[in-house]
């Protein structure tokens, strides 16, 4: 493989000697990166082929010189696997700024080795004169450094999950990308107009949309066309001059791989820490619930049961106090207040520990409803729920919230709205759930601040945190309606 990517790149030369690339390079680096650097032999031999091939096809060239060629490309190939396995680890992604960042380290630091050795060589050997030099380093760094930019990414993005990558490249969007990409490509080259960044905004559509696969096939595509026409002695770049043409070639391909890869990177950062907030917000809500329901228990343990014995302990006062059927009226008066008060509170603590424990949802919203009209049945408002039998297509999360607004509403109408009856009416399609919460009551203006109350906020805040429409209609004396449409969900239990 190495010596068919040596190959291909004396295919795309632009002179006997020039090469705009060198994929060789790049290929080398990512075998022993992604292999280890015990498979440098293949390196060595393949590096073999191609110096006498050389040699065979140009008999001046000093043995010397071609020696000292080969040592400086393979302390290129291992230096550079090495620095790439110390700065960004085994089998990266380049889905994150500083990958690409460190790659382009370990390339330039690995290229600017064989261009140094390569020019000394050839320079001792008489191939150059030294007022050549610069330019021949030049042309040497920029060539090794291009090829290495287009065949490593490439390589490890597709290495890290080759199947995920031909999927998502195989849609119709992919080939679509790759073939405007090839079009735009020759357009670029070919057209006499300064046109030559055109396929920038089709590198930029393979960044958002295919990550870092999509970003480096492109740039590839668009390497290969680019220099395959220039090499054909066509297009823009054939008009200048051959160190100008050379020159501009290496850094068009070297501009459009870095750009592409740096965006396409940052793009999978923030794509990445969007998930991760999503997930966060997922585990804190989970933790939250945890704690509501530990402190439910704590209050059945501890407060639900102390006001049980205060109970208690009141009968058997008000029972030896009217066996006696003697003692004082007020002690019997006061008994008898501290015994409807203890029953009040633990009324009230019956339907807080319904709202805060783990019964609170339980097997489904509508029941979780009918439980918490049916702890309200003492209350003068007839409260009546319907609702489908079948589960909601929603998580748990937005059940909580959907059963949050539910259970605030129905508290404004016992507190505010002097109704006689409300209903809970619970409508699911496929498409979206719609909640409605309605009384006969007085009624109100939900456009009006009430200071010290925040209901509505409370409502408002949880329709929010799901992405829900939540609507209130209400005028006085003619009653309120509380309705709340939020999207279907695919839940984790397939529900």
């Amino acid at each position: 493989m190495y010596f068919g990517a040596a190959q291909l790149g004396q295919t795309l030369r632009y002179t006997a000697s020039v090469s705009a690339i060198w994929p060789p390079v790049g290929l080398g680096i990512a075998a022993l990166y992604l292999f280890g650097l015990r498979w440098w032999p293949g390196i060595f031999l393949g590096e073999l082929l191609v110096n006498g091939k050389l040699l065979l096809e140009a008999s001046h060239l000093p043995v010397g010189s071609i020696m000292g060629q080969q040592l400086g490309n393979m302390a290129e190939v291992i230096v550079g696997a090495w620095l790439l396995r110390r700065l960004i680890g085994t089998r990266a992604a380049l889905d994150t700024a500083a990958q690409v960042g460190r790659m382009l380290v370990a390339v330039g630091t690995a290229t600017s080795i064989s261009a140094t050795v390569g020019t000394i060589s050839m320079l001792a050997g008489g191939v150059i004169h030294l007022r050549g030099v610069p330019t021949f380093w030049r042309t040497w760094l920029l060539g090794d450094t291009a090829g290495a930019m287009i065949v490593l990414p490439l390589v490890l993005t597709w290495a890290a999950n080759p199947r995920a990558a031909w999927r998502r490249m195989r849609t119709l969007e992919g080939v679509v990308l790759v073939a405007l990409v090839a079009v735009l490509a020759c357009v670029a080259v070919l057209s006499d107009a300064p046109l030559t960044y055109l396929t920038f905004p089709a590198l930029i559509w393979a960044a958002f949309r295919f990550g870092p696969p999509g970003v480096t096939l492109c740039t590839a595509v668009t390497a290969g066309i680019t220099i395959g026409i220039t090499a054909d002695r066509v297009g823009a770049f054939y008009k200048q001059p051959i160190d100008n043409r050379t020159l501009s070639t290496q850094l068009y391909v070297l501009v459009a791989a870095l750009t592409s890869l740096f965006l396409s990177a940052v793009i999978a950062e923030r794509r990445r820490s969007a998930e991760q907030l999503v997930e966060s917000k997922r585990r804190e809500q989970e933790r939250a619930l945890e704690e509501r329901r530990r402190i439910a228990r704590e209050l059945h343990d501890s407060v639900s049961q102390a006001l049980f014995s205060s109970v208690l302990h009141t009968r058997a006062a008000q029972k030896a106090l009217d066996a006696d059927r003697v003692g004082d009226e007020r002690l019997r008066q006061s008994l008898q207040t501290i015994d409807e008060l203890t029953r009040r509170a633990q009324s009230e603590m019956r339907r807080f520990i319904f709202e805060w424990g783990p019964e609170g949802i339980g097997d489904g919203l509508v029941p979780a409803f009918t439980r918490h009209a049916a702890a309200l049945a003492d209350s003068p408002v007839r409260i009546r729920v319907e609702g489908p039998a079948d589960p909601l297509p929603l998580t748990r999360a937005t059940e909580a919230q959907l059963f949050g607004i539910a259970r605030e509403a129905l508290a404004n109408v016992l507190k505010h709205a002097h109704a006689t009856s409300a209903d809970v009416h619970i409508t699911a399609t496929a498409v979206h759930v719609v909640l409605e919460i309605t009384d006969d009551g007085h009624g109100f203006d939900p456009d009006v601040s009430h200071i010290g109350h925040f209901g509505l906020d409370s409502m408002r805040s949880r329709a929010d945190e799901i992405g829900a429409d939540l609507r209130i209609s209400s005028t006085p004396s003619r009653g309120t309606v509380v309705r709340v449409e939020t999207p279907a969900e695919v839940t984790r239990n397939g529900r």
